[in-house]
């Protein structure tokens, strides 16, 4: 997974939400249809798309869909 881009795009096809490249940045809270079970179910999509484990304590502290990937990814 190489872009934020890449993380809306498979949370859309697996979690079925409708996310925008622009929802990247924003918060968490404001997206309107993301609740705390899209956020359990999307690092278990990431630890499968990536094969390795995400730092959970991390991703649970991310405040944007940006800040979940930069988390994913190492970066």
């Amino acid at each position: 997974m190489r872009t934020v881009e890449e993380l809306i795009e498979l949370a859309n096809t697996h979690l079925g939400t409708a996310l925008a490249p622009a929802d990247a940045a924003a918060e968490l809270t404001e997206l309107a249809e993301w609740d705390s079970v899209h956020l359990l179910r999307l690092i278990a999509l990431l630890e499968q798309e990536l094969g390795r484990p995400v730092p959970v304590d991390a991703v649970l502290q991310a405040r944007s869909l940006r800040d979940i990937w930069a988390v994913a990814v190492g970066a």
